[in-house]
C-alpha cells in the first residue's frame, strides 16, 4: 500500500497501462496520447562535384566507361539519417518553458509542474509535495528540493510509479532544474534499488538527451524525471 504522499506527487496526464488509484483530487486523467506519424526529414541534396585537370595529349588514355558511382547522380544526405523514418515518441519534449513542458503529442505540462515520462506515459510530477513538512501553512517549506549541500534530494515516494512498472526502463534521465546538481546519496541509492541506471543533467540538456535516446532505443528503455527550468528554491517554478 503506497502512502498518500506518493499519490500527491503525481497528477496523471493520461491513463497509464498499470491501473493507479484515481479517487483523489491529485490524480486527474487528461486524455489519450495519440501516436503521431513518422516525421520526414527534408534536406537539400548536394550536387556531386568533380575536380578536373589537363594532361598532355600524348599521355591520355582511351576514355573508360563511367563507373556506377559516376552516373548515379547527386548524393542525398537523407539516406544517411538512420532515424529519419523512425516515428517520434508522443512523449518527446518539443520545448521547455519556465513553468513546464510542451510534448510532441500536443499536450502540455504547465503550472510549475515537473514531468515524469515513463513507458510512453506522461505525468505531471510534483516531487516537492512528497518532501513537504507536516506544517503546510508555510508555503515556502513545500517548495524545496535541494538539501543543505545543494544536492537534489527527492524522497522515494516521488518515484512510486517506477516501482509499479514491469519491466522497468534501463535508464532514468534526471533533469535537476536550470543548472546541473548532484543527487543526494539517498536519492541515488533508491534509484539504484529500483534497478535503474541514472544520468544527471540540467533540465534543458536532459530533455534533449531523453528525446534522442527514446527515439533511438524506445520509450520502454528510457525514462525521464524533469524539474522545470524556471525552478527557484523556496518559490517553485517562476514564470519569466
Amino acid at each position: 500500500m503506497h502512502s498518500s504522499s506518493s499519490i500527491r506527487a503525481l497528477r496523471v496526464l493520461r491513463l497509464p497501462r498499470t491501473p493507479l488509484p484515481t479517487s483523489t483530487s491529485y490524480i486527474r486523467p487528461l486524455g489519450k496520447i495519440q501516436p503521431q506519424a513518422a516525421r520526414t526529414v527534408f534536406v537539400q541534396s548536394l550536387p556531386a562535384q568533380r575536380s578536373f585537370h589537363s594532361s598532355p595529349v600524348w599521355r591520355r588514355r582511351k576514355q573508360e566507361t563511367p563507373s556506377e558511382s559516376d552516373v548515379r547522380g547527386p548524393a542525398d544526405i537523407a539516406e544517411l539519417d538512420v532515424l529519419g523514418a523512425t516515428p517520434v515518441p508522443s512523449t518527446n519534449i518539443e520545448a521547455t518553458v519556465p513553468g513546464g513542458f510542451l510534448l510532441n503529442s500536443g499536450l502540455s505540462i504547465l503550472g510549475g509542474d515537473g514531468a515524469l515520462l515513463v513507458g510512453g506515459e506522461a505525468f505531471a510530477w510534483r516531487p516537492w509535495l512528497a518532501k513537504a513538512d507536516s506544517d503546510a501553512s508555510d508555503k515556502s517549506k513545500r517548495l524545496r528540493l535541494y538539501n543543505e549541500r545543494g544536492q537534489l534530494d527527492i524522497p522515494p515516494e516521488a518515484f512510486s510509479v517506477l516501482g509499479l512498472m514491469w519491466p522497468k526502463p534501463d535508464l532514468l534521465v534526471v533533469g535537476t532544474g536550470p543548472t546541473i546538481r548532484p543527487l543526494s546519496p539517498e536519492t541515488r541509492r533508491h534509484i539504484g534499488e529500483l534497478g535503474l541506471r541514472v544520468e544527471i543533467l540540467d533540465t534543458r540538456n536532459a530533455a534533449a538527451q531523453f528525446n534522442l535516446l527514446a527515439t533511438e532505443r524506445g520509450v520502454g528503455d528510457v525514462a525521464a524525471a524533469l524539474i522545470p527550468v524556471g525552478w527557484v528554491e523556496g518559490k517553485g517554478a517562476v514564470e519569466e
